[in-house]
């Protein structure tokens, strides 16, 4: 069954289908689960070898069947998992992604109306104490969850809401349905009352006397896998930082042209605070980067450089505002960048190209725009074409399975997607969806990267109230890291060692360099179910 290799959730009707097979016939069929009656016939393309998995692989395409229903490939009596074909497939795990934000929620009770078997008590409620001066006590309650930890992150937060408000902004057709969150307001769909959940934590991160943004609140370790209501150590509050800041001043600007239209007094209070921050940035032009101070273990989220922040605010604020003051500064910092494309925490550059390249045209420097439009471009198609050689059309290199190696694959979506917006060239779209099947099963190990989806979904995850809660399922929707070829933790080492970069994964609590989860893996998931479902929308 499993040298089968298929989405486990399904296919839309319409989308080009494969599997990916590494035994060894020639011919496959397709039959309808209901009745077991064969709709399809065809050969298996021969193989080939990849590096990323080590394995020969080889591919079939059942594109044609179309007519929605339940199905399974069969080669040589072995069958594989089953999978749907459903123009609303994905409709149900684009909620469960979205959800997942409300399960990560800190700071409040989560009462099983909403989060059912997976209820816990208010956490984290106690005022936070600032690390460079122990007599000032803050009240920063709320926002999610970062990871498998309970740690708050300002950078983490900045691209996981920036993907939220993106997803919206570009898709919200398909964002007006309730996945049964705590409303925050009538007004608002529910992906921006989850968003705003997290905007009102960051209001919260900010010095209100100079703008500058607090780099995160945790305790002084990582806790012992525990309930989050059982974390009880004190939390700190961290030193300020220009990276924490600069994604503070974007994510509010984009923030207040989102919500601009459904809470323009909440969009307001979004744009005086990246106004304050960048103001803060302007008065102090040299890097503030942020170290874990000694004997401080919680995750750090360390920066190099505060380029990127910077020109992802001012792209941010001049398409919100149209101010040239921020033209001026995007201008100036695009020409110290030698690549502006990158959607990662550390480096968030890529967003600021995305803003500037849908800014009203009539306002954009043309010049900088074609620059910025074809390096985006040159990208995707360097995606594709690395996609169109890997034996399963993984947009990532053999020596490129990192930590977080989901994240790079959804990210690489994102991008892909976001360039047939540009450009209207569909084949970015199908090397997108190969990504998202990746996510759901369509890889080497046949398992669906994802809690409570799929036939063989993680179990396991590095996530506190998934192991602290006696419930046997995992809390569901949670995007796990994926595999990671330098077997960073313990489990990894034991169960990964000598194995091929795209197989180093464990399914297992231990590894926390495979099997964690985190707000910003699940965020760019959510933009690429938003952006299936919306076609399927527009279709109608």
């Amino acid at each position: 069954m499993e040298n089968i290799h298929i989405n486990q959730l399904g296919y839309q009707s319409n989308i080009k289908k494969v599997f990916y097979y590494t035994g060894e016939g020639t011919e496959f069929q397709v039959l309808n689960k209901i009745n077991n009656q064969v709709v399809l016939k065809g050969n298996i393309h021969s193989s080939s070898f990849d590096e990323s998995t080590g394995e020969a692989v080889a591919k079939g395409d059942f594109s044609d069947i179309k007519t929605p229903g339940e199905y399974y490939i069969l080669i040589d009596n072995k069958a594989s998992y089953s999978f749907k074909i459903d123009d609303k497939v994905y409709e149900d795990v684009k909620d469960g992604l979205l959800k997942a934000f409300y399960l990560q929620r800190c700071g409040m009770e989560l009462n099983e109306e909403y989060a059912g078997k997976w209820k816990h008590a208010a956490c984290h409620m106690s005022e936070g104490i600032l690390y460079d001066n122990p007599n000032t006590k803050i009240e920063i309650s709320g926002g999610w969850h970062d990871a498998g930890d309970y740690g708050r992150y300002v950078v983490a937060a900045a691209k996981a809401v920036a993907d939220l408000l993106l997803s919206y902004e570009f898709f919200k057709e398909t964002f007006q349905n309730e996945i049964n969150i705590p409303k925050s307001s009538d007004k608002l769909p529910d992906i921006l009352s989850e968003a705003k959940y997290e905007l009102d934590w960051l209001f919260k991160m900010q010095n209100p006397k100079t703008g500058a943004v607090y780099h995160k609140a945790a305790t002084q370790f990582f806790p012992d896998m525990i309930m989050p209501e059982e974390d009880l150590e004190p939390l700190v509050i961290y030193p300020e930082s220009s990276p924490a800041t600069g994604d503070f001043a974007a994510v509010m600007a984009l923030a207040s042209r989102v919500y601009k239209n459904n809470d323009n007094k909440f969009a307001e209070k979004c744009l005086l605070a990246a106004e304050k921050a960048w103001n803060w940035l302007i008065n102090n032009p040299e890097p503030a980067l942020f170290k874990n101070p000694p004997n401080m273990n919680s995750g750090e989220y360390g920066d190099d450089s505060d380029f990127d922040e910077r020109y992802w605010a001012a792209a941010e604020l001049y398409r919100t505002t149209g101010k040239i003051e921020y033209h001026d500064n995007f201008k100036n910092i695009f020409s110290k960048l030698s690549d502006a494309n990158t959607l990662g925490w550390a480096d968030m550059s890529g967003y600021g190209t995305i803003a500037y390249l849908f800014t009203e045209k009539s306002k954009v420097d043309l010049e900088i725009y074609e620059v910025l439009k074809t390096r985006f471009i040159e990208k995707a198609e360097a995606f594709k074409e690395v996609s169109e050689k890997d034996g399963y059309n993984v947009t990532l290199k053999a020596n490129e399975y990192i930590w977080g190696s989901n994240m790079e694959i959804l990210n690489n979506a994102m991008h892909l997607i976001i360039c047939d917006m540009l450009v209207h060239d569909h084949t970015y779209i199908d090397a997108a969806i190969h990504q998202w099947n990746y996510l759901l099963g369509a890889n080497s190990l046949s398992q669906c990267y994802l809690s409570g989806y799929g036939s063989k979904p993680i179990m396991h995850p590095h996530h506190r109230p998934s192991e602290g809660d006696d419930i046997l399922e995992p809390v569901p929707g949670l995007v796990s890291g994926g595999p990671c070829s330098a077997l960073l933790d313990s489990r990894a080492e034991a169960d990964c060692k000598g194995k091929a970069p795209a197989k180093c994964f464990t399914d297992n609590m231990e590894s926390y360099s495979t099997n964690e989860i985190t707000i910003y893996w699940n965020s760019p998931a959510v933009f690429v179910a938003g952006y299936l479902n919306y076609k399927e929308e527009n279709k109608k």
